[in-house]
Formats: structure tokens, sequence, C-alpha cells
């Protein structure tokens, strides 16, 4: 190692420092005579220099280059902090974008997951902070942030991060309730503790497409950290003074000093990272694609259109590869992983389903099945309103079919070994810890990734370096350019286009395996509501579910089922049986068949239980199978009226919809009961498609029309009488109407304009007493 020598450049003074250096560990450290404050740190890389010098306030020095670096010039790049918390790898890929942006930006980024919480110190954090965060549950931060949110509602004082300018960018969906309240969550704690903010917060909703509102938030952030860093730089310029205080007295005046962010100096390089122009010349029709094409076999989202076509095209930065993967056929037989490793922090119980029910005709749109899992020998509890999780495989034919497509059928049983590419420059790369150590190539594709997803673009971005076919290759580049934002979303994103559907199409494209493994997201698992109260059928969860279907079209020919409810429809067919009108569904048996097993958790869900007080009334809202947890809670007032008879309950009112009422009327005959011995007090129900010719005001089609019809019993018991109002089903329409119905009769009953009838309820929202469980 050569000595270190060189000239620090402060203003228009010069300071010629001459060091030896001497090997720490790992690191060398120069010691310079004048300045005992200072210690710095040199990391030679190929064609980089990395130095930081830092005083007692973590100042920099900016050096001009050694003599031995010859005439390679430094550039000087301010260092942000990069936080993510994600449930299903979106928010962390969009931190990786940012993160691999940055350099060209002229910014570093040290990127971190904020379960990491030993990686990095907000307390005496002074870099910008940018956070990225999901949502899950009702509106909860991700599983990976909780211990991050608990850290933040600590008792720490007012004006703890006081020193902290961050941003935030928070995902959500509008179908749901609690719009992006991951990130508002994290927001509102840094704000309490005296965080300020140096940019607006983003809320991007994937129920439109997150990239409406990420693009646009990532481009408007360089610009906001590039105006943080002007005064940073400022202070920079009056350095000498900080110097000078090595003749004075720094102990005196160190507190005068500002506190100057900790910057990084990379030596300038060619850049290699910023996006990419690709012109369409040279680009000729592919001739396996035009065969295809004339039997109707090729998606229409292969051909592309001009003027796309015919545009040049702004490409995003070829993502680093940052995994390595060997097989090794163990020659001790490996045993196949339990489900316990894929959900570490939950309590996870291997149940049997003891009965499985279809509620619908043959002849219902959709098909519901009715499942009930024995929990007698477990240690779960549960309350009617909870949900609980299901680890659910991908489907066995998709994850063979992906494993012959990458040519590796000679290699499923054989052990994945995963490791990091030494020296790659992926920011924050690291093993996934989603997929256990010694998994087999079939474990991992069955349980660990989501073949399923949608593709990022960063990852057709990868998959377009995998293309041999000049055609086939541009369109990838297409759907992954700026450009071809729309037909992304018309097609990919729409359409729900996934790796194999890509694969199909497109047969020069050969992913190594790795790539699936840096941009497959984790498999989620799936959630649904407690039909059943504890108290009512003791030991026993039941939960109902409609099985997902996705007919062929032409944008992907081929039909499919829901990853979960396919894989539960297949596992209960030889016991599923039909339910006929006057059978009960507690009376039907499981014909003794061998029982399928489930692995589950539980999720509980404070805001949605029965309200504490009895004898408030309750409003219940749930067309199809969103009437499940109401059955629970239906089942549970029986029980609480039995055992407290002297008891005041409030009236309990349902408003259920369906299609038809003699294909697809969900728990008719238990209604009916609930109605007969008083539990029930109002049952309204329509049915879309079974309208009468005569389609009067009276013949009300939909659940909100239904509440219309009744607006004045509505009105009384939610406002008069402190009702609750619970709304459980699809959030993509049917919540949203249901909401603009109820603001209507609101507005209308009691003379108020919209504006006023909207504020009322979301006080009624924000006293816990207009409650949702929706999905989209």
């Amino acid at each position: 190692m050569l000595p270190m020598s060189g000239t620090l450049k402060v203003s228009s003074w010069s300071w010629i420092l001459v060091g030896i250096t001497e090997k720490v560990g790992s690191v060398r450290t120069a010691h310079f005579p004048r300045f005992r404050a200072i210690h710095d740190r040199l990391v030679i890389c190929p064609r980089r220099v990395f130095l930081t010098v830092a005083l007692r306030k973590r100042t920099i020095i900016t050096p001009s280059p050694p003599t031995w670096c010859g005439v390679m010039p430094l550039e000087t790049k301010h260092r942000i902090l990069l936080l993510y918390a994600s449930q299903s790898g979106q928010a962390k890929a969009i931190a990786e974008e940012i993160a691999e942006t940055a350099d060209g930006k002229g910014f570093v980024a040290d990127i971190y997951c904020v379960s990491q919480m030993e990686q990095f110190n907000l307390e005496k954090e002074r870099a910008p902070v940018v956070i990225i965060s999901s949502t899950t549950g009702v509106g909860e931060v991700p599983d990976t942030a909780r211990k991050f949110a608990q850290e933040l509602n600590s008792d720490l004082p007012a004006n703890f991060y006081s020193h902290m300018k961050y941003a935030v960018l928070a995902l959500g969906d509008s179908n749901y309730s609690h719009f992006a309240n991951g990130g508002k969550i994290i927001d509102k704690c840094l704000q309490q503790l005296g965080a300020q903010h140096f940019y607006a917060t983003g809320y991007a909703d994937d129920g439109v497409g997150l990239e409406l509102v990420v693009e646009p938030w990532i481009e408007g952030l360089w610009d906001a950290l590039n105006e943080l860093c002007k005064g940073q730089k400022e202070e920079i310029n009056s350095i000498e003074n900080i110097l000078a205080m090595n003749d004075v007295s720094t102990a005196d005046r160190s507190s005068e000093l500002a506190d100057i962010e900790l910057l990084k100096l990379e030596a300038n390089v060619p850049p290699t990272a910023k996006d990419s122009v690709i012109s369409s010349v040279g680009v000729e029709q592919n001739p396996i694609v035009a065969g295809f094409q004339e039997c109707c076999q090729v998606p229409t989202w292969v051909q592309s259109e001009k003027p796309l076509s015919e545009s040049a095209l702004n490409i995003p930065s070829l993502p680093v590869e940052y995994l390595n993967v060997e097989f090794q056929e163990s020659t001790e037989q490996v045993y196949q992983q339990e489900c316990f490793s894929l959900a570490p922090g939950v309590t996870l119980f291997q149940v049997p389903v003891t009965k499985a029910i279809s509620l619908t005709r043959e002849d219902a749109v959709k098909t519901a099945l009715f499942l009930e899992l024995d929990i007698s020998k477990t240690s779960m509890m549960y309350e009617p309103g909870d949900a609980f999780s299901v680890i659910c495989p991908n489907n066995k034919s998709e994850v063979e079919e992906l494993i012959q497509r990458l040519g590796l059928a000679n290699k499923k049983d054989h052990v994945v070994e995963i490791s990091i590419i030494p020296n790659n420059k992926k920011k924050g790369a690291h093993l996934p810890e989603y997929i256990p150590k010694k998994s087999t190539l079939q474990f991992i594709l069955t349980w660990c990734l989501e073949i399923r997803s949608v593709p990022k673009k960063a990852c057709l971005r990868a998959l377009a370096e995998h293309t041999s076919d000049s055609f086939e290759k541009r369109r990838l580049q297409e759907l992954s350019s700026r450009q071809g934002a729309a037909d992304y979303t018309r097609y990919m994103r729409d359409h729900n286009i996934c790796l194999l559907d890509i694969l199909r199409a497109l047969p020069s494209c050969h992913p190594p395996l790795s790539l699936l493994l840096e941009h497959l997201p984790k498999l989620q698992v799936r959630s649904y509501s407690a039909a059943s109260s504890p108290k009512y059928h003791p030991g026993k969860l039941h939960f109902v579910f409609n099985i997902v279907e996705f007919p062929s079209c032409p944008e992907k020919p081929v039909d499919r089922r829901g990853v979960c409810t396919g894989w539960l429809a297949q596992q209960v067919t030889p016991m599923l049986q039909n339910c006929e009108n006057e059978t009960i569904i507690g009376d039907c048996l499981s014909n003794g068949f061998e029982l399928p097993q489930a692995s589950i958790f539980s999720r509980q869900n404070p805001f949605f239980h029965l309200p504490a007080v009895t004898a408030a009334p309750i409003i219940m809202v749930g067309p199809g199978t969103g009437v499940a947890p109401f059955i629970g809670f239906l089942q549970h007032r029986q029980k609480q009226k039995e055992e407290n008879p002297d008891s005041v309950f409030g009236e309990t009112w349902l408003f259920y919809g369906c299609r038809h009422h003699d294909r697809d009327y969900l728990f008719r005959n238990e209604l009916k009961g609930f109605q007969d011995n008083g539990t029930l007090t109002q049952l309204k129900v329509c049915f879309s498609r079974d309208l009468p010719k005569d389609t009067t005001a009276g013949n009300p089609k939909y659940v909100q029309h239904l509440l219309h019809l009744f607006a004045e019993d509505v009105t009384k018991m939610l406002l008069d009488e402190k009702g609750y109002f619970y709304v459980c089903g699809d959030g993509k329409n049917m919540a949203k109407d249901v909401a603009s119905s109820l603001t209507q009769i609101v507005s209308e009953k009691l003379g108020v304009d919209t504006l006023v009838a909207m504020k009322i309820l979301a006080d009624l929202r924000e006293e816990k007493r207009y409650l949702q469980d929706v999905w989209s």
C-alpha cells in the first residue's frame, strides 16, 4: 500500500498532508500529526476511490487527487438513507430503483429494510431520509415494520428527531379502507417527534396503478434533494474556519459548527447506469410471432403498435445481477421443508379440513365453497370479525411448466445454493430471507416465489437481456420504457400477465434462475374472514370463498384459477358436497375421506368486532361472500342472548344481495333461522339478475339501493341511537357505492349539503362506528 499524500483544497487555502498508513483489521487509517481530530478511511476499488474525512461533527473535507491517482478526477456525492417497509415486495422494488438511480443523480444511497434497525440509527442520522412504505391488513404497517413503528411510538421526547429531514412515499390501494395507512402511520409518528419534511409525501394507489404517482414522485425527489443539499454545500465552502480551529480552541468553538452531511467521493467514471435510448431501426417482424398470429395463438400484447413500435425508447438501466446460483445433488436425503419456515414471527397451525360444501348451484356465475377447519387441537383463538391467513403453494402444473421452460427439469430435486456475487454493485444486496436454506428448486418455485405476479418493469428490462430474437427483445424494452407505460398498464397490469405468460409468448427468452430469484416477490399468504363464532362452534373455524376464475382472453389465452382458491378447491374435491336449499350446513358430514390439511395463522381485526355495548344497534352490509363475517356476528349474538337473558340488545339489520335467489343465495336457511329466533331483527335482500319486468323503485338491484328504501331507519339507528355500520365485500365498487348512498341519505335526512354529510361519515369512521372489511 502506498503512503497517502494529497492536497486538501479549502477555498483559497491549500494544506499539504503526508500520512503514513497502517492496517487495522481490514481498514487502513492514515495518521496526521497536525490534525489529531481528523480520521480518515481509504477504500480503493477499480476506477473508484472512497475517502471519508470526519471531524467531531462528521465534517467532510474535499481533497484533490493524491499524486498516485494520476489525473483521475473526483466527484462529490451526497449520501441519503433509503428505508423501505415492504409486505409483498412493491416498496422494496421501488426503493431499489431509487438507490440504483441515485448514482446518476449525484447521490449515494444506503438502503435498508426498516427491520434492519441495527444497520441504521435515526437518532444520529444527518443525511436526508427517504422512506417507502406499503400497507397491509386493515391499514397496518407491513410485518417488517412492526418493530420500527413500535420504536417510533415508544416514549420519546417530542423533539427527538428534530434534526431529521425526510420524505415518505406511501403505497396503498384505494379499494381498501385506510388507504396507504402504513406510510401515514410512519409519517405521523416522525412528525410528532419533530422530524421535518424536505419533500411532500406521495400517495401511490395500486388500484389505478402505482406508477402514476411513483414515477413523477421519484423525478421530483431529486430536485428536492438537490435543493436541500445547497445549504450543505455552502457550509462545506467555509470549512477553512473549521480547520483553523485546530490551531485555536476547538472545544470552545465546536458549538458554532453546523452539522455538515457526510459525503462520499467517487472517481468520475463514464455513467453506465443511466437510462438508455433504444431506436426501433433494424427491428424486423418475428416470423414465429407472425405465423402464430395467423392461428390466433399469440397474445395480443406481443404485437407492438404504432406509434410505439416506431418510437425511440427511454428504457431503465439494466438491474444489477447480484445472486449466484449453484445446484447440488445431495448425497443424503433432503427432507421436504415444512411450511413453518415460510412464516417466521407468527404461530402457525397445521389443521385438517373437516367439511367442504358448495353453497351455489352448478349454473351460478361464481362457485362459492364453505370450508370448516378443526382447530380444537391447537391454541388458536379468534373472535367474529377476525381473519386468518392460509399458506398456499403455486399451481403444480404451472411450476412443472416453468421448470421445463427454464431447462432445469433434471435439476428440480437438486438443492439450490444461493450466494451473493462478490463485489457486485447492488445497493443493500442480501439473500432472499423467505427462501429456506437447503431448498430444492421444486420447493422454491412451489412455496417461495409469487410466479403469478405481474413482472415489474425492471424485471422486463432484465428479461430483454436474455432474449435473442430482436423483435421480442424490442417488445420487452417497449414495455419497460417510459414510452410504453400505457401498454404496460393496458396489457401487463390489467390482465395480470405473469412470467410464465411471457415465456410462453416469447420463445427466444431464456432467463437464468437467478433472475427469477432477484425479481419475483415472495409468495404471499391469502387471508379470509372467519364465518363463525367460537361460542357457537367451539374448536371450529368456518370460512367461505368464491373460486376465482381467470377465463382465457386475447391478452392471455389460457384459463386459470386463483392461486389459493384453486388449490383449496382441488384439495377438497373428494369430500365436496352440494348443499341443497333445505340442508343446514351444521348437519352435513365429510363422507369419511382422508382429510386435507392447511397451514394457517390468525390475523386479528380489532376494528371489525361487535360493539362492546350490546344495546347499540348494528347495520351489516354484506353482499355475496361479504356476508361471511356477519354469520359469525349473528352466531355470537345468539349465544350472547342465551347467556345473558336480562341484558338489552340493540336491533340487528342485514342488507344482503346476490345475483339469483335460487343459484347463489348463501346461508339462506341459516339467515332465516336467525330471523325466526329473533337474533336478526331485519333481513333485507336483493337479487341483481332476478329483476322483474317492472323495475320500479320497490325492486332494488344492489344493496346500496336497499339502503335508500330504508333510509329513515338507517339514519335513526346510526345517528340517533349511536349504532354501528359494517360493510364487507368488494371494495372496488360496492363499498364505494354504499358510502356514496349513505352520504346521500345523511344529506337528505338531516337537510345538510354533501360536504357536511361526508364530514359526519368521516367522524363515524374516526369513532370506529363505520367499519369496513373489503377487498378488490
